[in-house]
Order: C-alpha cells, then sequence, then structure tokens
C-alpha cells in the first residue's frame, strides 16, 4: 500500500506539525495512482485526486508500507467513506485524553485502522487515539519525495 503525507502553506497545517513536532500535517491513503481516501476536517473521509492533493500541497512524500491483506485494507478504507472528522479526537491528543469516536475519523486514526485492516499492525489498537501523522511516518518504510 501507498500513503501520501503531506504538508500546506496553511495554520492549520503548521499549528498540527508545530504540536506533533512532524515534518507533515496530513496522512493519506493512495488507493491507485489517481485517487486517495483520507479524512479531512470539514469534510470527513472522502474520495480525493492524487492530483488535487498535491496542487495544495507544499511538500508530500510516498511511502510504500508492506500489507498481507491490500484488498481487506481497501475494503475498508471504502467502507468509511462519508464519515465525519473526529474533532474531539484530535483535540484530545493534545490533552492527552482519549476522546476518539468509534463513527469519526482523523487522518492518522482512518490509515492506522486501514492498515491493520489488512494485516499490518505497526501499533497497539488501544493507542490508535493518539496516532498522528509523525508516529506513521516514522515507521521504518521507503519513502520517495514526490513533492
Amino acid at each position: 500500500m501507498k500513503l501520501l503525507f503531506s504538508r500546506r502553506h496553511h495554520i492549520g497545517s503548521w499549528l498540527i506539525r508545530f504540536v506533533t513536532w512532524s515534518e507533515y500535517s496530513h496522512v493519506d491513503l493512495i488507493l491507485d495512482d489517481t485517487q486517495l481516501i483520507g479524512a479531512i476536517a470539514g469534510d470527513g473521509v472522502v474520495l480525493n485526486k492524487v492530483n488535487d492533493r498535491l496542487a495544495i500541497s507544499s511538500k508530500a512524500i510516498v511511502m510504500h508500507v508492506p500489507v498481507s491483506d491490500i484488498a481487506a485494507s481497501e475494503a475498508f478504507a471504502i467502507g468509511q467513506l462519508g464519515k465525519q472528522y473526529d474533532w474531539l479526537g484530535v483535540i484530545g491528543i493534545g490533552l492527552k485524553r482519549n476522546w476518539q469516536e468509534d463513527d469519526k475519523w482523523s487522518c492518522a486514526e482512518l490509515v492506522a485502522s486501514i492498515l491493520a485492516a489488512g494485516g499490518q499492525r505497526p501499533f497497539d489498537s488501544k493507542f490508535y487515539h493518539r496516532i498522528t501523522p509523525q508516529q506513521l511516518l516514522m515507521l521504518n518504510f521507503e519513502k520517495i519525495r514526490v513533492k
């Protein structure tokens, strides 16, 4: 599977990077070379075009993550389309509280769960409410800068 990590010239992106000590503020799952699924503040879990995400990004990399069941990961991801963004979960990260809501997602919560659905479980599921793009980025998998 491929993950797209990105950042923007935007106050929200800067704030996320500052709070999480990360070079990137957002992560999506790349479904194919043209589409991705991600949890977007204000929009929830949506399908977007890779080129549209790259067009608004100031910096981006792709990370290749091996999963044993790509079909299961993609089916799980597609099943999350339309769910809301997890604002309380994101605020909880900053306050060190588990306010994650089961039917809502932040970008990193969603991607960690997508990987787990395909058999790649680098994190204990009881900590998914604390996963940030930085923690996913720190996984030791191949990364290629695309912007």
